[in-house]
């Protein structure tokens, strides 16, 4: 039986390696396992343990946020994409955020060190926000209908 949480699991992680460019083998190679494994992982055949999702996801440069939001564009749910921190209580513009690794995805996407006001952080992340819709719809127009997959012998869908 498939969780609802994680259908399109599979599509998601080949879409976050695709947006990087980077081929299966080298993500594979990178988080300690099979080309094979990965390639099952994104058709669907098999599901990654949590340690293993968490080298994936390590080795793409992504987080849980970031997989949830690939999930919701795949499943055609853009309204469902959260922005980081979404459903924290917000912080104040005077309130320190955290450096280094703990940087907004917004200053990593600028490539700043140093945190933006609240509300120019706010209208970036909506922008980035847009974009991905756009993509979406995009790689909806103008990519081929994918044929579902049967299943392997002996597997359950």
């Amino acid at each position: 039986m498939r969780t609802p949480i994680l259908n399109g699991l599979g599509q998601a992680l080949r879409w976050l390696r695709d947006r990087q460019g980077k081929k299966q083998y080298q993500v594979a190679e990178a988080a300690g396992i099979t080309k094979g494994m990965l390639s099952a992982y994104e058709t669907g055949r098999q599901r990654p343990s949590l340690e293993t999702l968490e080298k994936i996801l390590d080795t793409l440069g992504c987080d849980l946020n970031d997989l949830h939001n690939a999930i919701q564009i795949i499943n055609g749910r853009p309204e469902g994409i959260k922005r980081r921190g979404e459903g924290v209580a917000e912080e104040p513009e005077t309130a320190p955020k955290p450096d280094g690794g703990g940087r907004s995805e917004v200053q990593k996407v600028l490539g700043r060190r140093d945190p933006l006001p609240f509300e120019e952080e706010r209208a970036f992340s909506e922008m980035l926000d847009g974009f991905h819709r756009l993509l979406r719809y995009f790689h909806e127009s103008f990519s081929p209908p994918r044929r579902p997959e049967p299943p392997a012998d002996g597997e359950d869908r």
